[in-house]
């Protein structure tokens, strides 16, 4: 039966080079010749956005599983902000001085990438957006450890290399801001928000109200840095406001150190 299935359904890319090799006419130049999952054009119609989110949550859904990834710690943080050695590129003082949390970005991810392999890279990879600052600093520990992390690119009009410390056969690439927030919380041990700008608090938003509402289980949510968190965020005023309930305050913990996040990690209790 198998072999019968094989023959009258040939395999997808074997559709595929037949189609390649096929004479040079009128018709065969028509685009609407073309294989419909070979043709980026009729592809990319707004009437197939329902297939390509499908597409782009299946693809690193599945890769990743074929990777045997089962956990993740997640880092999240600004992409501006540089290492030490370069803070002198920063546009700004303040900018200048949040270098030290690429630092903390690096080492945390070390350890935490020290225990995943210990898993065989399976529970507690790190995952990153894949670009520069504090997403690179996260995957360059992983790489300082020995281990693998994950990066989740996104095409914008800039940062749309990823950087060098990705491990390729999971580094992914998406269009869709939605589909790559799923994959960032949907295998979540731990959420790490370093300081950052809007994408960063989009992330931190996002991730905080899934929990608040039930939607995603209660993780370890660590802030690095009060003093930068506490200056652009009134919590207290949320609260006492009751736009938010006093419990909700507790859904975070401040860090300063990578020391301190592990130790808080490992001393968890939901």
């Amino acid at each position: 039966m198998t072999e019968n299935r094989t023959r009258v359904f040939p395999n997808a890319h074997q559709d595929m080079e037949t189609a390649r090799d096929i004479p040079d006419t009128p018709q065969t130049r028509s685009p609407a010749y073309r294989l419909a999952f070979a043709d980026d054009s009729f592809i990319c119609r707004d009437e197939l956005r329902p297939v390509r989110l499908q597409l782009e949550l299946m693809k690193p859904e599945l890769l990743m599983s074929e990777y045997g990834i089962e956990s993740t710690v997640v880092l999240f943080g600004g992409a501006r902000i540089p290492e030490p050695a370069q803070k002198h590129t920063a546009k700004t003082e303040t900018l200048a001085n949040l270098s030290k949390f690429y630092d903390e970005a690096r080492e945390f991810a070390r350890l935490m990438t020290l225990k995943s392999i210990e898993s065989g890279n399976r529970e507690n990879v790190v995952v990153t957006g894949g670009g520069p600052g504090v997403m690179e600093a996260g995957n360059r520990g992983a790489a300082d450890a020995g281990g693998v992390s994950i990066g989740l690119n996104i095409v914008l009009p800039h940062e749309q290399k990823p950087n060098d410390w990705v491990t390729p056969e999971l580094c992914f690439n998406f269009h869709y801001f939605g589909i790559r927030k799923m994959h960032f919380l949907m295998r979540a041990n731990v959420i790490a928000m370093f300081p950052g700008g809007f994408g960063t608090l989009d992330e931190m938003f996002e991730a905080l109200t899934l929990i608040q509402t039930n939607r995603m289980r209660r993780v370890p949510f660590i802030l690095f840095g009060r003093a930068f968190w506490d200056s652009i965020i009134n919590w207290d005023a949320l609260a006492d406001a009751g736009t938010i309930a006093p419990e909700d305050l507790d859904l975070f913990h401040f860090v300063e150190t990578a020391a301190e996040a592990v130790e808080y990690i490992e001393n968890w209790a939901e």
